[in-house]
């Protein structure tokens, strides 16, 4: 049952992302491109997004746990360190070469295109690489 809960929401995450432009390169990168031609559309899709998490976020952690987990699975870690600075930094720029990050690249891999494939495996070595090379 978790697994088909969690299969249908990643549908819906996908299609969301689909729907709102989040797996259009051109319109991500119009989006990314804040001195040039701007494409403000996605400042509303993420302004959204914040705002529901802002209002979820209180409700959910009341919870003593998850619906479908034991616990929730919270970071500890709350200091801004040089692997977190050189993380967000690697994911900035992998995000403005191509305009994909995680989510929309996977939830675009319906549209068959070979570079969104390239990208994904791409990124999945990046991530493997990083985990090698984390300590603990």
């Amino acid at each position: 049952m978790k697994g088909l809960i969690a299969l249908l929401c990643g549908l819906v995450f996908g299609t969301g992302l689909a729907v709102s432009g989040m797996t259009d390169t051109a319109k991500v990168l119009g989006f990314l491109d804040l001195f040039g031609n701007w494409v403000p559309d996605l400042a509303f899709v993420m302004g959204g997004a914040v705002c529901v998490t802002l209002v979820a976020f209180r409700f959910v952690l009341k919870r003593k746990q998850p619906l479908l987990a034991p616990n929730f699975k919270l970071p500890l870690n709350r200091a801004i360190d040089g692997r977190l600075l050189i993380g967000a930094t690697v994911f900035g720029i992998g995000w403005g070469i191509y305009g994909y990050c995680p989510g929309p690249a996977l939830s675009a891999l319906v549209y068959l295109d070979g570079k969104t494939a390239l990208f994904l495996v791409a990124m999945l070595a990046g991530m493997a690489l990083a985990n090698k090379a984390s300590p603990g």
